[in-house]
């Protein structure tokens, strides 16, 4: 068992974010326009596997169809070159808009993406018509997660604590 702490953060205007280029001219982000639910799937592990996301693990092709093609979630994907360095999923729940999934694969954590990526997602929420963005992360995340965050300008709204079985 190990203690897993999870950590809730916001940003209420597009004016406090603190934006942070790539660094890296052949970064970009475009959103999929047309939803591929086997996008996401392979993203969520590609980029999950390492952190221990397992919420969506035990998910059968029909429910991730449902989930990607779900009027309320977009998803954009981070190039380098042609090649897919990382993506960011927003769900919109009224006036607000989760990051619900954010990370790198692991080919390119390192690279200084991270800021860059997350700069889109909170720059795309409130394109959306978002008063608040919001996230969560937790201890089993990248150790520099939190600080990505709070980096960008959001904030830390609610801390939660529980006992977690993770895997050796």
């Amino acid at each position: 068992m190990t203690e897993v702490t999870t950590t809730y953060l916001e940003i209420s205007a597009l004016a406090e974010l603190k934006a942070k280029a790539a660094g890296d001219d052949r970064f970009q982000v475009r959103e999929a326009k047309v939803p591929k639910w086997q996008v996401n799937r392979f993203l969520y592990f590609s980029v999950g596997e390492r952190w221990g996301w397992s919420d969506k693990r035990t998910w059968s092709d029909a429910r991730w169809r449902a989930y990607a093609e779900a009027n309320d979630l977009r998803t954009f994907l981070g190039f380098v070159d042609d090649s897919m360095a990382g993506y960011y999923e927003l769900q919109k729940k009224r006036r607000e808009v989760e990051i619900a999934y954010f990370g790198l694969v692991p080919e390119f954590i390192g690279h200084g993406l991270g800021g860059a990526l997350l700069t889109s997602a909170i720059e795309e929420g409130f394109r959306w018509g978002a008063a608040r963005v919001w996230v969560h992360t937790c201890t089993l995340d990248h150790p520099a997660a939190l600080q990505n965050y709070t980096a960008r300008g959001m904030r830390i709204y609610k801390n939660s604590s529980e006992q977690r079985v993770t895997k050796e």
